[in-house]
C-alpha cells in the first residue's frame, strides 16, 4: 500500500529523525560558540559552555591591596579589603573554599585561616573574599601580595568581549576593521559574477550562434578545475598588470572562480523558462536586451539568489584567496578569516576572544542564508526535472 498515490511512506519517521539529528549537529557548536563569546576567560577555562548558567569552581590568582593602601593600627601596619572587588563592588555570591600563597601550594589553607608569610606579614582570608594583611613593619613595594584561591563563583555573562573586538579603536586585535574589509571584498565579489554570468547564461540558453555547444561544454569542464591549480598563474598575471596586491585582484579572482558555477546554474534555470513568453516578446518587437532585463531577470530571481548565497558564503569564509591576493603588511586589507588566524597565533589561550571573533565572523553568513534560503532549493533544482 506504500506505493499507492496519496499514501505516506512508512519511512517518513526516519526522514524526520535524520533532519532533527542534522539540525542538532549544526546547532550544537553554533550555540556553544555564541554562549562562549559572552563568558569570561576564567569561566571558559574551568567549565564547558553547557554549564554557563550554573555556578562553577575556579582557580583564581588574585591580589591584595598595594602597600600604598596600608593603614597603621597601633604598632601594626594593616591592609584590608576584598579579593573579589571589581570597580569597588565585591561579589557577594563568590565563596572561597581553600587558598594559598604559592603557585605550588594553592590549597594550604581553608577559609578563615591565617598564613604566616614571614617578612611579608600575616594574611587572613575569609570565605566571602575579605582579607586582612598585617605586619609589624611597614609594607614596601608597589604591588599587593598574590593569593591563589579556589572559589565557587556564580554564572557571569559579559559584553566586554564584543566591546573589545568591535568598538575599541585602540585594540590592536579589533575585528571592526577586518569586518569592513571583508564586506569590501565580499559584496563586489558576489555582484560582479552574477552580472556577468546572467548575460552569458541568457546567451547560452536562448541565442543561436556558432560554437554555443562547445562553450557550454567548456563551462561544465571548468567546474572541476581546482582553485589551487590556477592560483600561481593567476597571481603572476595579476602582478604583471598591476592588480595583484589589492581588492581589485581579489575581486577578479573570486569572479573568475565563481563564474563557471554561476553560468551553469543560471543557464539551466533560464532554459526551463516558458518559450512562449520569449517568442511573444520577440513578435512584439522586443530586443534581446529588453527580453533579458524585463522578462528573464525577474523570472530568474530564485536562481540568482541561490548562487548569491553560495558566492557570498564562499567569499566571506575564504582564506586562501585573501592570503594570496591581499598581501599587505600594514593590515589595511586584512579580512576576518586572516585576522582570526592571527589571533590563534598570538592569543591562542584567550578562548573568549577567539569565540567572539569566530561568532562575529559567522553571524553575517547566517543572516544572509536564512534571509534567502527559501530560494536555495528552487535554484539548485532548476533544469533538473523537465
Amino acid at each position: 500500500m506504500d506505493n499507492i498515490a496519496g499514501t505516506k511512506s512508512s519511512l517518513t519517521w526516519a526522514v524526520h529523525i535524520s533532519v532533527a539529528v542534522l539540525v542538532f549537529l549544526w546547532l550544537f557548536p553554533t550555540v556553544g560558540l555564541l554562549v562562549s563569546s559572552f563568558r569570561t576567560a576564567d569561566q571558559i577555562s574551568t567549565s564547558g559552555w553547557w554549564k554557563a548558567a550554573f555556578p562553577s569552581e575556579q582557580n583564581l590568582v588574585l591580589r591584595t591591596g598595594a602597600p600604598s593602601e596600608q593603614t597603621q593600627e597601633g604598632a601594626l601596619y594593616v591592609i584590608e579589603g576584598n579579593l573579589f572587588v571589581e570597580d569597588g563592588t565585591p561579589k557577594p555570591d563568590a565563596k572561597i573554599s581553600v587558598w594559598g600563597t604559592s603557585s605550588r601550594a594553592i590549597a594550604d589553607y581553608t577559609a578563615g585561616d591565617t598564613a604566616d608569610m614571614g617578612d611579608d606579614g600575616r594574611l587572613t582570608v575569609l570565605e566571602n573574599g575579605d582579607y586582612r594583611l598585617e605586619n609589624d613593619t611597614e609594607f614596601q613595594g608597589r604591588r599587593g601580595e598574590r593569593v591563589f584561591v579556589t572559589a565557587t563563583t556564580p554564572a557571569e555573562f559579559t559584553t566586554e568581549n564584543y566591546e573589545n573586538m568591535l568598538l575599541d579603536p585602540t585594540n590592536r586585535e579589533g575585528m571592526a576593521k577586518a569586518f569592513f574589509n571583508t564586506l569590501t571584498v565580499t559584496i563586489p565579489a558576489t555582484i560582479i559574477p552574477i552580472l556577468v554570468a546572467a548575460f552569458a547564461a541568457y546567451a547560452l540558453a536562448w541565442m543561436d550562434f556558432p560554437g554555443r555547444a562547445l562553450l557550454i561544454a567548456a563551462v561544465v569542464g571548468l567546474l572541476v578545475v581546482p582553485l589551487q591549480l590556477a592560483l600561481i598563474p593567476l597571481l603572476k598575471f595579476h602582478n604583471e598588470i598591476g592588480i595583484g596586491k589589492g581588492y581589485l585582484g581579489a575581486w577578479m579572482a573570486h569572479t573568475g572562480f565563481g563564474l563557471p558555477l554561476a553560468i551553469y546554474l543560471l543557464r539551466n534555470y533560464m532554459v526551463g523558462l516558458p518559450r512562449d513568453i520569449i517568442e511573444n516578446a520577440k513578435v512584439d518587437g522586443a530586443s534581446d536586451f529588453q527580453i533579458f532585463v524585463k522578462i528573464i531577470l525577474p523570472l530568474s530571481f530564485p536562481a540568482l539568489a541561490s548562487f548569491a548565497i553560495f558566492q557570498f558564503l564562499w567569499t566571506w569564509n575564504d582564506l586562501l584567496v585573501a592570503l594570496v591576493f591581499l598581501i599587505d603588511s600594514t593590515g589595511e586589507t586584512t579580512v576576518m578569516t586572516k585576522q582570526i588566524v592571527e589571533l590563534l597565533g598570538t592569543r591562542g589561550g584567550n578562548w573568549e576572544i577567539l569565540a567572539t571573533a569566530a561568532f562575529v565572523s559567522i553571524s553575517v553568513p547566517l543572516v544572509v542564508f536564512f534571509a534567502m534560503q527559501k530560494y536555495l532549493v528552487r535554484g539548485l533544482l532548476a533544469g533538473s526535472v523537465k
